[in-house]
């Protein structure tokens, strides 16, 4: 059967439509066609995956999914790049991925870097939940006088990278930086962040003064990945894979997402 039309569509403008429509198809590996968010899948989410797994983030396993690992990941790269945070890849995330991903070096000559920030901070505890029900706690261990000298300690390295098992200004991973700066004032406290998160008392946001300590969750596989020390007006300071040793606040949509518990230690 023919199908008539009441006028006649040029053949140039045909052609037009179809090659149009044939650079499209080749596109859609890496066009945006609708928002990423969580349960997404194809390759779309495969390239959004991949791309952050060269530039460093962590990615554990490129799957094709939009799963909570990516959902994570996602929003670091937000928060490091001045992009509304939401954990969803919108077509303004998509274009500043793949405008980064053309300047990001080849996997071979970063997989050794990107292995690293792959890695948690420090070994964890597991758990079947993301949210730990149980907070250990112990008597506080931090003199108040010594507050001030812990946060001028702590700003002092502020720039110094990240490092998977640091403990020197030469590069610090997250437990290994609270450990030093307070070492540098007298104060021993243990290694790794999970043990850490056994000192002080549970403390609200609110009620959370400078120089306690903050904890994160981080990783789906984990409970305790993640801390840092507590400097006031909801900012905290911390060395982050991403970025080493920095000042965030814990209102960013990555962090208070991420956020366990506060631990008063302050007596």
């Amino acid at each position: 059967m023919k199908l008539f039309l009441p006028f006649r569509i040029p053949k140039h403008i045909l052609a037009g439509g179809l090659i149009a429509l044939m650079l499209f198809l080749l596109n859609t590996g890496t066009t945006l066609a609708k928002d990423l968010q969580l349960n997404s899948h194809g390759d779309e989410v495969t390239f959004v995956q991949q791309s952050l797994k060269d530039m460093g983030y962590n990615i554990k396993k490129v799957t094709g999914v939009f799963d909570n690992n990516t959902k994570r990941a996602v929003l670091a790269f937000q928060r490091d790049n001045k992009i509304k945070i939401s954990g969803i890849v919108d077509e303004k995330t998509m274009d500043a991925i793949k405008a980064l991903k053309k300047t990001t070096p080849p996997p071979e000559k970063t997989a050794t870097a990107a292995k690293k920030k792959e890695k948690p901070a420090s070994p964890a505890v597991a758990s079947p939940s993301p949210k730990i029900t149980r907070i250990p706690e112990s008597q506080p261990i931090l003199a108040r006088s010594k507050v001030p000298g812990i946060v001028k300690t702590a700003k002092k390295y502020i720039g110094v990278p990240y490092t998977s098992g640091g403990t020197t200004p030469k590069g610090f991973d997250c437990s290994g930086y609270v450990q030093y700066v307070f070492n540098q004032n007298g104060i021993k406290i243990p290694r790794t962040a999970d043990v850490q998160y056994t000192l002080g008392k549970k403390s609200t946001l609110r009620a959370l003064e400078t120089g306690d300590l903050v904890f994160f969750h981080t990783d789906s596989d984990s409970a305790i990945t993640h801390c840092g020390i507590y400097l006031g007006d909801g900012k905290f300071i911390h060395a982050s894979s991403s970025k080493g040793v920095r000042v965030d606040e814990l209102s960013n949509g990555y962090w208070k997402e991420a956020f366990v518990a506060g631990k008063h230690i302050i007596k």
